[in-house]
C-alpha cells in the first residue's frame, strides 16, 4: 500500500476535538488569550532545527515505502511567532502549533500531506491557506479571526472556529467542502446561520449545545437567527 491510500483510508479521531468544550477549559483558554493581549510585542521567536527534533515523532513510511520520515509534530506553547521552517518538512501529516504567537500559517501550505492540524491559541486573523488534499482535522479555535474564506479542502471533515470574532458564516463553498460534517462556530459574534449551506453537514456548534436538524433542510441552515 502507497503513502497516498495511507492518507485516503485514514479514519479521523473526532473525540478529542468535538470534546474540547467543557467550561473549564473554555475559561482557561479566555485566561490564556486576555494575557496574551494584555502584554506587549512579542519578542520574534523562529521555528528552529533544534525545536523542531523535540517536536518530532511517528516514523514512517513515504513515496515507495523504502524512505522514511517524521510525520507528526507537537510545538506547542513554545512562544513562535514563525513557522517557516515547515516548508522544508514536506511529510508531516499531524501538527500541532497551538498556545504560540503566529500571524501566519502560509508554511503549511508546502505540507500537501497534511491529514490533522491544531491552530489553537494563535493571532490568527484568517484560516485561509491553500487547498491541502487530504487535511480532514482542522482547529483554529481561540484566535482573532473574522471571516471564514480560503477554507477548500475537499477532504475536511470536522472545522473547528470556536471563540473567534466571526460575525457573518462566507466562503463556505458547498462545491468543495464536500465532507464537512462537523462545525464548531460557538464563541463568535454570529448574529445569523446565513452562509451555511454544506451538503454532509451533521453538527453544527453554535452556543452551549449540539444542534442536530435545527431549521434543516438538505444539510442547508435556512437562515434562522441565533436563540440568544
Amino acid at each position: 500500500m502507497s503513502a497516498e491510500d495511507d492518507l485516503e483510508d485514514f479514519e479521523p479521531d473526532l473525540d478529542g476535538l468535538e470534546r474540547e468544550d467543557d467550561k473549564k477549559e473554555t475559561e482557561e483558554w479566555e485566561d490564556y488569550r486576555k494575557e496574551g493581549e494584555d502584554s506587549e510585542e512579542w519578542m520574534s521567536t523562529p521555528l528552529t532545527e533544534d525545536v523542531m527534533k523535540e517536536g518530532l515523532s511517528a516514523l514512517c513510511k513515504t513515496g515507495n515505502g523504502l524512505a522514511h520520515a517524521y510525520v507528526k509534530l507537537e510545538v506547542k506553547d513554545r512562544d513562535l511567532t514563525d513557522i517557516h521552517l515547515l516548508r522544508s518538512y514536506i511529510h508531516l501529516r499531524y501538527v500541532d502549533v497551538s498556545r504560540n504567537h503566529l500571524t501566519d500559517l502560509s508554511p503549511l501550505n508546502y505540507l500537501t500531506h497534511l491529514l490533522w492540524l491544531k491552530a489553537d491559541g494563535n493571532r490568527l486573523q484568517s484560516a485561509r491557506l491553500n487547498e491541502l488534499p487530504y487535511l480532514q482535522i482542522a482547529s483554529f479555535a481561540y484566535n482573532q479571526i473574522t471571516d471564514t474564506e480560503g477554507i477548500s479542502h475537499p477532504r475536511l471533515a470536522s472545522l473547528d472556529l470556536k471563540g473567534n470574532h466571526i460575525h457573518m458564516v462566507t466562503g463556505l463553498d458547498p462545491q468543495k467542502l464536500i465532507s464537512l460534517h462537523t462545525l464548531e462556530l460557538r464563541g463568535n459574534q454570529l448574529n445569523s446561520t446565513l452562509g451555511i449551506n454544506l451538503p454532509k453537514l451533521k453538527n453544527l456548534f453554535l452556543v452551549a449545545h449540539w444542534v442536530r436538524g435545527w431549521c434543516w433542510e438538505g444539510g442547508t441552515v435556512r437562515g434562522a437567527r441565533m436563540p440568544f
